[in-house]
């Protein structure tokens, strides 16, 4: 049967509830990028193919690095046009250019891992399949959609004036008149109080105006349509709300915890899959909403700690430590760099303290113990014992860490490792 047959009144009265609940948190995934991309263009001054270079901290969304000076921009382009990308020579310091769809998945990355024959100069981003005439010399870089949202991510390291100088020297330059999309205007929310039923009356918007990548989404894509048209008959929009707010927001509460459907260890959630999602769409959504514009594994890997050493929540006024043993410090499964975070468990952005201290990384002047081990603290006041580098302030907000592998290596990549417990004193 195709999606449009299915799209009638009825057809969404053969959904069960869990039925309903996966298409809600399916379709939830997509309208967390249209939700981001109307904030971009509406108050953050984005400008279609403009490369907007953000300060240190800057950027508002959840669960941000600040170990990287970010850029940021919409891109658009066609069979006749194309995006001119001038990286500059960077040595000794992580660089990436991720291109991601409307769905947040990974499409293309630019940098020294990708084309270590080609790590700077002109890339050529074009629109798959398109015949367009490329600078000679310029690296040619295939793009699946005609619209990307684009992160540049530079390494701040102990040098910030000189990674930012170099932030600037990347360049963005269409080549082309390509048409430039409407902004899907679907369905606006607050982060902390999702949609209800009103989600799918943004469903025809958000599917239309974005292809999904991802295999096996027919049947999800059916239901949301099928459920968009019913709920025009006001019995059925009552029943589907309920629904929604009964168990598609439990259901996607209970995933959370797991990042999607990915796996806990020592009291850290590891995720399944992340920036290519297959056929995971629970995932996919609870990284769009937990960390949008999350990067591939060869890039970059994220564990959230939000369990204590007896699988008890963090508590927001607590006091806990985080001990690495000297055979084993995060540096030993990180190529580039490793930090950690703490964020409030609501909207993921960090804590505010009076040092403005929101990472621990090996740019804090950590002290390490005579026998080579790490311990990091995060308490709301500076432990007796902690020395102040080791220690990130965490008062005011139940809390969660993100710890960031970049440059994944050993058990980070292959899957084996967690980081250890986090013990409450």
């Amino acid at each position: 049967m195709t999606v449009e047959a299915q799209s009638t009144p009825s057809a969404a009265a053969g959904l069960g509830d869990q039925d309903i609940s996966d298409a809600w948190i399916y379709l939830l995934g997509r309208l967390l990028i249209t939700r981001q991309q109307q904030v971009d263009f509406d108050e953050e001054g984005f400008v279609w193919n403009e490369l907007l270079h953000r300060k240190p901290g800057q950027v508002d969304w959840p669960n941000p690095n600040l170990d990287v000076a970010y850029s940021e921009a919409w891109v658009a382009v066609d069979e006749h046009s194309f995006l001119l990308v001038t990286v500059p020579v960077i040595e000794g310091r992580y660089y990436v250019v991720e291109f991601l769809n409307g769905w947040g998945e990974t499409v293309a990355n630019i940098n020294e891992r990708v084309y270590p024959d080609h790590p700077n100069g002109l890339f050529a981003v074009c629109l798959k399949g398109s015949n367009v005439d490329i600078p000679v010399g310029a690296q040619r870089v295939d793009v699946p959609v005609k619209v990307s949202r684009v992160l540049l991510r530079v390494e701040l390291g102990a040098n910030w004036d000189e990674a930012i100088a170099l932030q600037h020297q990347f360049k963005f330059k269409i080549h082309g008149n390509p048409e430039l999309p409407d902004i899907p205007r679907t369905v606006m929310f607050d982060m902390a109080t999702l949609p209800g039923v009103e989600a799918f009356d943004s469903a025809e918007l958000a599917l239309d105006t974005e292809p999904d990548l991802s295999p096996g989404m027919k049947t999800l894509q059916a239901n949301s349509r099928a459920i968009a048209a019913a709920i025009e008959d006001p019995v059925e929009r009552e029943r589907i709300d309920q629904i929604v707010r009964q168990k598609a927001h439990r259901d996607f509460a209970a995933a959370a915890p797991y990042i999607g459907r990915g796996s806990i260890r020592n009291g850290w959630a590891r995720p399944a899959c992340c920036g290519h999602w297959g056929d995971d769409w629970m995932t996919r959504t609870t990284v769009n909403y937990g960390g949008i514009w999350a990067n591939v594994f060869e890039e970059v890997l994220y564990y959230r700690g939000a369990l204590d050493s007896e699988g008890k929540d963090l508590e927001a006024d607590g006091t806990y430590t985080l001990t690495f043993p000297a055979d084993d410090l995060p540096s030993k499964y990180a190529k580039c760099f490793w930090s950690v975070i703490a964020v409030d468990r609501l909207h993921r952005r960090v804590l505010p303290n009076p040092l403005d201290r929101f990472l621990l990384n090996k740019e804090s002047k950590l002290t390490y113990s005579d026998d080579g081990s790490l311990t990091l603290y995060f308490a709301p006041d500076q432990p007796t014992d902690a020395p102040q580098g080791n220690w990130l302030p965490t008062k005011g907000k139940p809390w969660s860490l993100t710890f960031r592998f970049y440059g994944p290596r050993g058990g980070v990549a292959d899957g084996s490792y967690f980081p250890p417990t986090l013990i409450k004193r």
